[in-house]
């Protein structure tokens, strides 16, 4: 395995949680036995420098299985995003739609996992692309989802990040973005509302339409609120849901 590419269970599922301090990435990390990326919001560091160097350090203490955040899928941090990456070059890049190519050239290798962000637009098989710093504020730029997915290739990008899920809110136009992502041999990651309930029922959609690999995320659900630490115990949860679904 690569050390610029997540540890994938089963060659299949990698969890995606955030990461409060270096000590509780280290601890979710070993909960999923390293089948996992740990979010750093570049959004908590006023410049690339307080990010970079903060970073290496969660760097050195999970073997590089760091995603670089944007911070609640906020368009505004696609450019500091695609900088901090390029200075690391971490296993796991979130990224607005129009943020890709950019990102890719600036990291100069293929390895690295890059999603894209897009969005439901409330019709099976359509995703709205207009997910950047200006395009989000502008109409919705709804595209047939495997025109999406051939956009992101050409981008250089690696998975779909479908955003925001709204737990189960968006389901058939998630098997929909699924069965196209199982077509196109590529990843998928669904994301917003995902919780210890709802977890499998999605992870399941995804594999048993045949997507190749999935990177589900996890976040607010299974934080604790008194500390902002994940919880590790909830990451083994999922992880043992992962390894159940899986076989």
């Amino acid at each position: 395995m690569s050390d610029l590419q997540p540890n994938f269970y089963h060659d299949r599922v990698a969890l995606n949680v955030l990461a409060n301090s270096v000590v509780n990435a280290k601890a979710c990390y070993d909960a999923a036995d390293g089948h996992i990326v740990l979010g750093v919001l570049t959004k908590n560091y006023a410049t690339d420098e307080a990010a970079i160097n903060d970073m290496r350090i969660y760097q050195d203490a999970i073997h590089n299985a760091v995603s670089v955040g944007l911070g609640a899928g906020d368009p505004r941090q696609s450019a500091m995003v695609a900088r901090v990456s390029a200075a690391i070059k971490p296993q796991h890049v979130n990224q607005v739609f129009t943020g890709v190519g950019a990102t890719r050239a600036l990291l100069g290798e293929n390895e690295t996992f890059i999603n894209a962000l897009v969005s439901p637009t409330g019709t099976p098989g359509v995703v709205n692309v207009a997910t950047g710093p200006l395009s989000s504020q502008t109409a919705a730029g709804n595209v047939p989802v495997a025109t999406a997915i051939a956009m992101i290739k050409d981008m250089g990008g690696s998975s779909v990040k479908y955003f925001p899920m709204g737990g189960l809110a968006h389901l058939d136009e998630f098997k929909a973005v699924a069965k196209a992502c199982a077509e196109a041999d590529f990843a998928l990651e669904p994301t917003g509302g995902l919780d210890l309930e709802n977890f499998e029922t999605v992870l399941q959609v995804a594999v048993d339409a045949g997507v190749a690999k999935i990177i589900p995320h996890v976040y607010s659900s299974i934080i604790d609120k008194a500390t902002g630490n994940t919880r590790p115990e909830d990451v083994a949860q999922l992880f043992s849901v992962v390894q159940k679904v899986l076989g």
